[in-house]
Protein backbone atom coordinates (compact mmCIF):
# COMPACT_ATOMS: atom_id res chain seq x y z
CA UNK A 1 0.00 0.00 0.00
CA UNK A 2 0.84 3.51 -0.64
CA UNK A 3 -0.36 6.72 -0.32
CA UNK A 4 -0.78 9.44 -3.05
CA UNK A 5 -0.36 13.18 -3.26
CA UNK A 6 -2.45 14.89 -6.18
CA UNK A 7 -0.89 18.15 -6.40
CA UNK A 8 -3.71 21.00 -7.32
CA UNK A 9 -6.71 22.22 -6.58
CA UNK A 10 -9.51 21.92 -9.19
CA UNK A 11 -11.83 19.67 -11.27
CA UNK A 12 -9.04 18.01 -12.66
CA UNK A 13 -7.53 17.07 -9.69
CA UNK A 14 -10.94 16.28 -7.34
CA UNK A 15 -11.72 13.63 -10.74
CA UNK A 16 -8.18 12.42 -10.44
CA UNK A 17 -7.98 11.48 -6.60
CA UNK A 18 -11.47 10.32 -6.63
CA UNK A 19 -9.98 8.07 -9.01
CA UNK A 20 -6.97 7.01 -7.68
CA UNK A 21 -8.54 6.32 -4.09
CA UNK A 22 -10.03 3.38 -5.56
CA UNK A 23 -7.21 1.32 -6.27
CA UNK A 24 -6.59 -1.56 -4.01
CA UNK A 25 -2.70 -0.71 -4.24
CA UNK A 26 -3.44 2.99 -2.46
CA UNK A 27 -3.74 3.84 1.56
CA UNK A 28 -4.56 7.65 1.65
CA UNK A 29 -4.99 10.21 -1.03
CA UNK A 30 -3.83 13.56 -0.15
CA UNK A 31 -4.82 16.71 -2.43
CA UNK A 32 -2.48 20.05 -2.02
CA UNK A 33 -4.19 21.97 -1.68
CA UNK A 34 -7.37 20.64 -2.71
CA UNK A 35 -11.09 21.89 -2.53
CA UNK A 36 -14.37 21.51 -0.43
CA UNK A 37 -15.02 18.54 -2.46
CA UNK A 38 -11.92 16.77 -1.55
CA UNK A 39 -10.83 14.94 1.80
CA UNK A 40 -7.54 14.60 3.08
CA UNK A 41 -6.66 18.58 2.38
CA UNK A 42 -2.87 19.68 2.58
CA UNK A 43 -2.75 23.69 2.50
CA UNK A 44 0.14 23.98 0.43
CA UNK A 45 -0.01 25.68 -2.65
CA UNK A 46 0.89 23.99 -6.25
CA UNK A 47 4.30 26.33 -6.78
CA UNK A 48 5.44 25.84 -2.95
CA UNK A 49 7.45 22.61 -4.87
CA UNK A 50 10.15 22.50 -1.66
CA UNK A 51 7.05 21.92 0.95
CA UNK A 52 5.40 19.47 -1.28
CA UNK A 53 8.66 17.61 -1.94
CA UNK A 54 9.31 17.58 1.67
CA UNK A 55 5.40 16.16 2.64
CA UNK A 56 6.18 13.72 0.22
CA UNK A 57 8.78 12.58 1.67
CA UNK A 58 7.19 12.14 4.94
CA UNK A 59 4.62 10.75 3.71
CA UNK A 60 5.81 8.13 1.25
CA UNK A 61 3.64 9.56 -1.06
CA UNK A 62 3.65 9.35 -5.00
CA UNK A 63 2.87 12.50 -6.51
CA UNK A 64 0.30 12.96 -9.44
CA UNK A 65 0.44 16.95 -10.71
CA UNK A 66 -2.41 18.19 -12.24
CA UNK A 67 -1.97 21.63 -13.27
CA UNK A 68 0.49 23.15 -15.68
CA UNK A 69 2.16 26.14 -13.62
CA UNK A 70 4.50 23.74 -11.11
CA UNK A 71 4.98 21.51 -14.11
CA UNK A 72 6.34 24.29 -15.75
CA UNK A 73 8.40 25.78 -12.81
CA UNK A 74 10.22 22.31 -12.80
CA UNK A 75 8.34 20.16 -9.86
CA UNK A 76 8.97 16.83 -11.41
CA UNK A 77 12.96 17.85 -11.79
CA UNK A 78 12.84 18.94 -8.12
CA UNK A 79 10.80 15.79 -6.96
CA UNK A 80 13.72 13.22 -9.23
CA UNK A 81 16.38 15.09 -7.83
CA UNK A 82 15.13 14.26 -4.34
CA UNK A 83 14.37 10.36 -5.01
CA UNK A 84 10.80 11.05 -4.91
CA UNK A 85 8.22 9.12 -7.06
CA UNK A 86 6.50 11.38 -9.64
CA UNK A 87 4.32 11.64 -12.72
CA UNK A 88 4.72 14.02 -14.92
CA UNK A 89 7.16 15.61 -17.53
CA UNK A 90 10.20 17.23 -16.68
CA UNK A 91 10.80 21.17 -16.91
CA UNK A 92 12.46 21.07 -20.66
CA UNK A 93 9.19 18.37 -21.84
CA UNK A 94 6.49 20.99 -20.34
CA UNK A 95 7.54 23.95 -23.14
CA UNK A 96 5.67 21.87 -25.32
CA UNK A 97 3.10 23.64 -23.19
CA UNK A 98 4.71 26.64 -21.39
CA UNK A 99 5.54 28.45 -24.55
CA UNK A 100 3.69 28.16 -27.41
CA UNK A 101 6.52 29.28 -30.28
CA UNK A 102 8.46 26.79 -29.00
CA UNK A 103 5.64 23.93 -29.22
CA UNK A 104 5.17 25.26 -33.34
CA UNK A 105 9.09 25.12 -33.53
CA UNK A 106 8.82 21.18 -32.29
CA UNK A 107 6.09 20.40 -34.96
CA UNK A 108 7.83 21.95 -37.60
CA UNK A 109 11.05 20.28 -37.04
CA UNK A 110 9.26 16.95 -36.80
CA UNK A 111 6.59 16.84 -39.69
CA UNK A 112 3.45 17.23 -37.24
CA UNK A 113 0.51 19.13 -39.07
CA UNK A 114 -0.55 21.88 -37.69
CA UNK A 115 -1.60 25.93 -38.51
CA UNK A 116 0.68 28.10 -40.35
CA UNK A 117 1.97 30.63 -38.13
CA UNK A 118 4.56 33.67 -37.21
CA UNK A 119 5.84 34.06 -33.62
CA UNK A 120 5.87 38.15 -32.73
CA UNK A 121 7.25 40.02 -29.81
CA UNK A 122 6.72 43.46 -31.56
CA UNK A 123 3.11 44.91 -31.53
CA UNK A 124 3.90 46.88 -34.54
CA UNK A 125 5.43 43.88 -36.59
CA UNK A 126 2.58 41.62 -35.47
CA UNK A 127 -0.24 44.02 -37.03
CA UNK A 128 2.01 44.36 -40.43
CA UNK A 129 1.97 40.41 -40.15
CA UNK A 130 -2.31 40.85 -40.38
CA UNK A 131 -2.14 42.60 -42.65
CA UNK A 132 0.04 40.58 -44.82
CA UNK A 133 -1.98 37.56 -44.89
CA UNK A 134 -5.18 36.61 -47.44
CA UNK A 135 -6.82 34.51 -44.41
CA UNK A 136 -8.43 34.75 -40.96
CA UNK A 137 -6.38 34.22 -37.79
CA UNK A 138 -6.24 33.25 -34.39
CA UNK A 139 -3.90 35.15 -31.72
CA UNK A 140 -2.01 33.10 -28.97
CA UNK A 141 -0.09 34.30 -25.87
CA UNK A 142 3.15 32.26 -26.02
CA UNK A 143 3.16 31.62 -22.27
CA UNK A 144 0.44 30.15 -19.58
CA UNK A 145 -3.12 31.73 -19.43
CA UNK A 146 -4.77 29.14 -17.83
CA UNK A 147 -6.72 27.80 -20.95
CA UNK A 148 -7.65 31.79 -22.06
CA UNK A 149 -4.96 32.79 -23.81
CA UNK A 150 -6.68 32.39 -27.29
CA UNK A 151 -8.54 35.31 -29.17
CA UNK A 152 -10.28 33.80 -32.17
CA UNK A 153 -10.43 36.32 -34.95
CA UNK A 154 -13.37 37.17 -37.40
CA UNK A 155 -11.53 40.19 -39.10
CA UNK A 156 -8.27 42.13 -39.26
CA UNK A 157 -9.54 44.81 -36.88
CA UNK A 158 -10.35 41.79 -34.15
CA UNK A 159 -6.74 40.38 -34.94
CA UNK A 160 -5.09 44.09 -34.19
CA UNK A 161 -7.13 44.98 -31.38
CA UNK A 162 -6.64 41.32 -29.80
CA UNK A 163 -3.23 42.31 -30.37
CA UNK A 164 -3.15 45.69 -28.81
CA UNK A 165 -5.01 43.92 -25.84
CA UNK A 166 -2.86 41.21 -24.82
CA UNK A 167 0.91 42.83 -26.13
CA UNK A 168 0.03 46.53 -25.15
CA UNK A 169 -2.90 46.24 -22.60
CA UNK A 170 -0.82 42.80 -20.72
CA UNK A 171 -4.39 41.01 -20.62
CA UNK A 172 -2.75 37.96 -19.85
CA UNK A 173 0.48 39.30 -18.03
CA UNK A 174 3.33 38.09 -19.19
CA UNK A 175 1.93 35.27 -20.77
CA UNK A 176 1.63 37.83 -23.97
CA UNK A 177 5.05 39.34 -24.26
CA UNK A 178 5.31 37.16 -26.81
CA UNK A 179 2.78 35.99 -29.25
CA UNK A 180 1.80 33.02 -31.87
CA UNK A 181 -0.05 34.32 -34.62
CA UNK A 182 -1.72 31.49 -36.84
CA UNK A 183 -4.32 30.67 -39.46
CA UNK A 184 -7.59 30.26 -38.75
CA UNK A 185 -8.56 26.25 -38.85
CA UNK A 186 -12.13 25.31 -39.08
CA UNK A 187 -13.72 21.69 -38.93
CA UNK A 188 -14.42 19.75 -35.42
CA UNK A 189 -12.20 20.11 -32.34
CA UNK A 190 -10.87 17.09 -30.21
CA UNK A 191 -9.36 16.54 -27.36
CA UNK A 192 -7.05 13.47 -27.77
CA UNK A 193 -4.71 11.98 -24.50
CA UNK A 194 -2.66 9.97 -23.58
CA UNK A 195 -0.58 8.62 -21.23
CA UNK A 196 3.16 8.63 -21.59
CA UNK A 197 6.67 7.05 -19.83
CA UNK A 198 8.81 9.08 -22.71
CA UNK A 199 8.53 5.79 -24.74
CA UNK A 200 5.52 4.70 -25.19
CA UNK A 201 1.95 6.17 -25.07
CA UNK A 202 -1.20 4.35 -24.15
CA UNK A 203 -4.15 6.39 -25.54
CA UNK A 204 -6.88 7.57 -22.92
CA UNK A 205 -10.79 7.40 -24.11
CA UNK A 206 -11.61 10.38 -26.87
CA UNK A 207 -13.40 13.37 -25.49
CA UNK A 208 -14.13 17.02 -26.48
CA UNK A 209 -14.18 20.32 -24.61
CA UNK A 210 -16.36 23.45 -24.98
CA UNK A 211 -14.46 26.05 -24.27
CA UNK A 212 -16.43 28.93 -25.16
CA UNK A 213 -18.56 30.55 -22.23
CA UNK A 214 -21.94 30.98 -24.02
CA UNK A 215 -23.81 28.34 -26.11
CA UNK A 216 -23.30 28.01 -29.75
CA UNK A 217 -19.35 28.63 -28.95
CA UNK A 218 -19.85 32.17 -28.56
CA UNK A 219 -18.21 34.78 -25.98
CA UNK A 220 -14.65 34.18 -24.61
CA UNK A 221 -12.59 31.67 -24.44
CA UNK A 222 -12.52 29.62 -20.68
CA UNK A 223 -11.05 26.96 -18.78
CA UNK A 224 -13.72 24.46 -20.42
CA UNK A 225 -17.61 24.60 -19.98
CA UNK A 226 -18.17 20.96 -20.04
CA UNK A 227 -16.81 17.83 -21.94
CA UNK A 228 -18.10 14.59 -22.82
CA UNK A 229 -16.31 11.24 -23.90
CA UNK A 230 -16.18 9.31 -26.65
CA UNK A 231 -16.04 12.13 -29.21
CA UNK A 232 -17.82 10.05 -32.15
CA UNK A 233 -16.24 12.18 -34.81
CA UNK A 234 -12.77 10.53 -33.88
CA UNK A 235 -13.52 6.46 -35.06
CA UNK A 236 -10.77 4.11 -35.26
CA UNK A 237 -9.59 5.10 -37.80
CA UNK A 238 -9.01 8.62 -36.93
CA UNK A 239 -7.61 7.68 -33.79
CA UNK A 240 -5.09 5.78 -35.20
CA UNK A 241 -4.02 8.40 -37.71
CA UNK A 242 -3.43 10.54 -34.17
CA UNK A 243 -2.15 8.43 -32.31
CA UNK A 244 1.20 7.77 -35.17
CA UNK A 245 1.00 10.91 -36.92
CA UNK A 246 0.76 13.19 -34.26
CA UNK A 247 1.46 11.05 -30.44
CA UNK A 248 3.78 8.85 -31.41
CA UNK A 249 5.79 11.30 -33.71
CA UNK A 250 5.86 14.07 -30.45
CA UNK A 251 7.28 11.07 -27.90
CA UNK A 252 10.18 10.44 -30.58
CA UNK A 253 10.94 13.87 -31.08
CA UNK A 254 11.22 14.84 -27.47
CA UNK A 255 13.23 12.04 -27.27
CA UNK A 256 15.49 13.28 -29.97
CA UNK A 257 15.65 16.63 -28.41
CA UNK A 258 16.62 15.17 -25.66
CA UNK A 259 13.66 15.84 -23.06
CA UNK A 260 11.75 12.45 -23.28
CA UNK A 261 8.03 13.46 -21.80
CA UNK A 262 6.33 11.34 -18.78
CA UNK A 263 2.92 12.20 -17.68
CA UNK A 264 -0.15 12.74 -19.88
CA UNK A 265 0.36 14.53 -23.33
CA UNK A 266 -3.18 15.84 -24.55
CA UNK A 267 -3.73 17.27 -28.44
CA UNK A 268 -6.05 19.72 -28.62
CA UNK A 269 -6.70 18.72 -32.45
CA UNK A 270 -9.17 20.24 -35.10
CA UNK A 271 -10.28 17.99 -37.67
CA UNK A 272 -10.23 19.81 -40.81
CA UNK A 273 -11.75 18.12 -43.94
CA UNK A 274 -10.50 14.74 -42.74
CA UNK A 275 -7.29 15.19 -41.69
CA UNK A 276 -6.02 16.12 -37.87
CA UNK A 277 -3.60 19.11 -37.36
CA UNK A 278 -2.62 20.33 -33.62
CA UNK A 279 -4.30 23.45 -32.54
CA UNK A 280 -2.07 23.51 -29.45
CA UNK A 281 -0.18 21.02 -26.48
CA UNK A 282 -1.16 20.35 -23.13
CA UNK A 283 1.30 18.35 -20.81
CA UNK A 284 -1.21 17.43 -18.32
CA UNK A 285 -4.98 16.18 -18.33
CA UNK A 286 -7.47 18.35 -19.61
CA UNK A 287 -10.30 20.09 -17.46
CA UNK A 288 -13.01 19.56 -17.78
CA UNK A 289 -12.22 16.30 -19.71
CA UNK A 290 -11.08 14.31 -17.16
CA UNK A 291 -14.05 14.51 -15.40
CA UNK A 292 -15.75 12.21 -18.20
CA UNK A 293 -12.67 10.12 -18.75
CA UNK A 294 -12.05 9.51 -15.34
CA UNK A 295 -15.56 8.15 -15.37
CA UNK A 296 -15.48 5.86 -17.82
CA UNK A 297 -12.02 4.23 -16.84
CA UNK A 298 -12.15 0.67 -16.30
CA UNK A 299 -8.49 0.26 -15.12
CA UNK A 300 -6.56 0.96 -11.80
CA UNK A 301 -4.88 4.34 -12.72
CA UNK A 302 -2.81 4.44 -9.85
CA UNK A 303 -0.83 1.32 -11.23
CA UNK A 304 -0.63 2.24 -14.42
CA UNK A 305 0.54 6.20 -13.40
CA UNK A 306 2.88 4.74 -11.86
CA UNK A 307 3.96 1.94 -14.33
CA UNK A 308 4.67 5.21 -16.58
CA UNK A 309 6.37 6.89 -14.14
CA UNK A 310 8.69 4.02 -14.11
CA UNK A 311 8.74 3.29 -17.87
CA UNK A 312 7.58 0.27 -17.93
CA UNK A 313 3.90 1.30 -19.17
CA UNK A 314 4.86 -1.19 -22.33
CA UNK A 315 4.44 -3.72 -19.72
CA UNK A 316 0.87 -3.25 -18.75
CA UNK A 317 -2.40 -4.51 -20.92
CA UNK A 318 -3.99 -1.60 -22.84
CA UNK A 319 -6.45 0.44 -21.09
CA UNK A 320 -9.98 -0.46 -20.83
CA UNK A 321 -12.66 1.93 -20.95
CA UNK A 322 -16.68 1.17 -19.76
CA UNK A 323 -19.17 1.21 -22.56
CA UNK A 324 -21.29 4.39 -21.46
CA UNK A 325 -21.02 8.06 -22.24
CA UNK A 326 -20.26 10.54 -20.31
CA UNK A 327 -20.66 14.16 -19.64
CA UNK A 328 -19.86 16.88 -17.64
CA UNK A 329 -21.34 20.19 -17.32
CA UNK A 330 -19.42 22.90 -15.76
CA UNK A 331 -21.46 25.04 -13.80
CA UNK A 332 -19.75 28.64 -12.95
CA UNK A 333 -20.17 32.03 -10.98
CA UNK A 334 -21.79 34.27 -13.87
CA UNK A 335 -19.35 36.67 -14.55
CA UNK A 336 -16.65 34.03 -15.39
CA UNK A 337 -14.05 34.05 -16.96
CA UNK A 338 -14.36 38.08 -15.75
CA UNK A 339 -15.16 38.73 -12.45
CA UNK A 340 -17.34 36.90 -10.22
CA UNK A 341 -18.67 36.53 -6.82
CA UNK A 342 -16.96 34.28 -4.48
CA UNK A 343 -18.22 32.67 -0.97
CA UNK A 344 -21.90 31.99 -2.15
CA UNK A 345 -23.58 29.10 -0.22
CA UNK A 346 -23.92 25.93 -2.27
CA UNK A 347 -26.61 23.40 -1.97
CA UNK A 348 -26.04 19.73 -3.65
CA UNK A 349 -28.38 17.31 -3.28
CA UNK A 350 -28.05 13.60 -3.11
CA UNK A 351 -27.67 12.37 -7.04
CA UNK A 352 -27.90 9.18 -8.66
CA UNK A 353 -25.25 6.34 -8.69
CA UNK A 354 -24.89 7.45 -12.36
CA UNK A 355 -23.65 10.70 -11.39
CA UNK A 356 -20.44 12.47 -9.54
CA UNK A 357 -19.95 15.88 -8.89
CA UNK A 358 -16.58 17.16 -9.14
CA UNK A 359 -15.42 20.13 -6.82
CA UNK A 360 -13.53 22.97 -8.30
CA UNK A 361 -13.99 26.04 -6.93
CA UNK A 362 -15.22 25.62 -3.72
CA UNK A 363 -13.95 26.08 -0.47
CA UNK A 364 -15.59 24.83 3.00
CA UNK A 365 -15.88 27.23 6.09
CA UNK A 366 -17.84 26.60 9.53
CA UNK A 367 -19.39 23.95 7.91
CA UNK A 368 -20.98 25.58 5.28
CA UNK A 369 -19.90 24.69 1.41
CA UNK A 370 -19.30 28.12 -0.82
CA UNK A 371 -18.15 28.85 -3.88
CA UNK A 372 -14.56 29.70 -4.00
CA UNK A 373 -13.58 30.46 -8.23
CA UNK A 374 -15.07 30.65 -11.52
CA UNK A 375 -15.62 27.35 -12.62
CA UNK A 376 -17.43 25.89 -9.31
CA UNK A 377 -18.71 22.28 -10.09
CA UNK A 378 -18.56 19.62 -12.75
CA UNK A 379 -21.57 17.52 -12.42
CA UNK A 380 -20.92 14.35 -14.94
CA UNK A 381 -22.70 11.39 -15.44
CA UNK A 382 -22.99 8.06 -17.32
CA UNK A 383 -25.30 7.07 -19.56
CA UNK A 384 -25.76 4.05 -21.73
CA UNK A 385 -26.46 6.80 -24.57
CA UNK A 386 -25.25 9.89 -25.35
CA UNK A 387 -28.43 11.70 -24.86
CA UNK A 388 -29.12 9.93 -21.38
CA UNK A 389 -25.95 11.16 -20.28
CA UNK A 390 -26.65 14.48 -20.94
CA UNK A 391 -30.49 14.39 -19.57
CA UNK A 392 -28.63 12.72 -16.36
CA UNK A 393 -25.79 15.63 -16.54
CA UNK A 394 -28.47 18.38 -16.14
CA UNK A 395 -31.10 17.05 -14.10
CA UNK A 396 -28.50 16.97 -11.19
CA UNK A 397 -27.11 20.59 -12.30
CA UNK A 398 -30.56 21.94 -12.21
CA UNK A 399 -30.85 20.34 -8.84
CA UNK A 400 -28.11 21.97 -7.70
CA UNK A 401 -28.56 25.78 -6.21
CA UNK A 402 -26.41 28.86 -5.20
CA UNK A 403 -26.92 32.79 -6.05
CA UNK A 404 -25.37 33.17 -9.69
CA UNK A 405 -25.16 29.79 -10.86
CA UNK A 406 -24.53 29.66 -14.59
CA UNK A 407 -24.01 27.05 -17.42
CA UNK A 408 -24.54 26.30 -21.00
CA UNK A 409 -27.52 24.70 -21.69
CA UNK A 410 -25.61 22.58 -25.34
CA UNK A 411 -22.72 20.38 -23.46
CA UNK A 412 -22.49 18.07 -26.63
CA UNK A 413 -26.10 19.19 -28.32
CA UNK A 414 -23.40 18.72 -31.62
CA UNK A 415 -22.58 15.46 -31.35
CA UNK A 416 -26.49 14.47 -30.51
Amino acid sequence: MTNVLVVGSGGREHALAWRVSQSDMVDTVYTAPGNGGTPDNIPIQPEDIGRLADFAAERGCFTIVGPEAPLAAGIVDAFTERGLDIFGPTQAAARLESSKAWAKGFMGRHRIRTARSAVFDDASKAAEYVDSVDYDVVIKADGLAAGKGVVVCGSVQEAKDAIRSIMEQERFGGAGRRIVIEERLSGVESSYIAMCDGRVAAPMATSQDHKRIYDNDEGPNTGGMGAYSPAPHVDADMADTIQSEIIDRTLSGMKEERCPLTGFLYAGIMIQDGTPYVLEYNVRMGDPECQPIVMRMDFDLYEYAAAAASGKLASMPPPRWRPEHAVCVVLAARGYPGAYPKGQPISIPHTDEHTTVFHAGTARRDGQLLSSGGRVLGVTSLGGTLRQAVERAYRAADGIGWSGKYCRRDIAAKAL
